[in-house]
């Protein structure tokens, strides 16, 4: 049997807020396989943000294990988990986070400029995701030439570049009227159905989150169902 993405057991962590001990997640036990699309619900300082950022490398559990593609993450040191970021994961933010003078086909490039990969090797692989996005006509467009959803597209394809195992997407379609959304989604499921792009969401919209293969509730730092 295939081995989880993500595999998380009795995952915990604090937070001090104005000298206070917050108990922010509450004992997580997860696993994500590969080629799952994943939907991560819950009200506002539920600890979908605390979960995605440790999901994501970018915070580590006070207590408890994490897995990402077979690696320990608890055990990692500050370096190695930038370099298990750049490889394994990709990310998509409500925000976009473009870098506003730089052209879309130059922003997809980015993290194959920080793992270290060639300028031809960049630029052929940059314009294929474009392309796959439906944005081939304007890769030499600048953010503010974009409609927010076709930033969001040059997002998708940035996140898409190293090949990550894993899709994180914070409230993709944020940012984005409803029309744009579907067609975010769209895409998103495509990718998952039909290139095998394992993805997990976190969204507060409902209709946002039965695109998903399966619907995760989290309240109070648990996961309810």
């Amino acid at each position: 049997m295939a081995e989880p993405i993500i595999r998380m057991e009795s995952v915990h962590k604090y937070y001090a807020l104005d000298g206070v001990r917050v108990h922010a997640l509450r004992g997580i036990d997860l696993n994500v396989m590969p080629g799952e699309f994943v939907a991560i619900m819950g009200p506002s300082g539920s600890g979908k943000s605390t979960l995605m950022n440790i999901i994501g490398c970018l915070d580590v559990p006070d207590s408890g294990g994490y897995w990402l593609s077979g690696a320990d993450v608890t055990r990692m040191n500050v370096d190695e988990l930038a370099g298990l970021r750049n490889r394994a994961l990709g990310f998509v933010f409500q925000g976009f986070n473009l870098l506003a003078r730089t052209s879309a086909v130059e922003n997809v490039e980015v993290p194959l400029l920080y793992a270290g990969v060639g300028r031809v090797q960049r630029r052929t692989r940059a314009r294929e995701l474009l392309q796959r996005v439906g944005l081939g006509e304007r890769l030499n467009h600048t953010p503010n030439q974009l409609s927010g959803g076709q930033q969001q597209r040059v997002a998708l394809a940035r996140a898409l570049v190293n090949r990550p195992a894993l899709l994180l997407a914070d409230e993709p379609t944020g940012n984005l009227d409803s029309a744009t959304s579907v067609e975010i989604l769209d895409l998103l499921t495509e990718l998952n159905q039909k290139d095998g792009v394992t993805v997990l969401m976190i969204t507060h919209e409902p209709d946002i989150a039965t695109r998903a293969q399966r619907k995760l509730v989290l309240r109070d730092g648990t996961l309810e169902s």
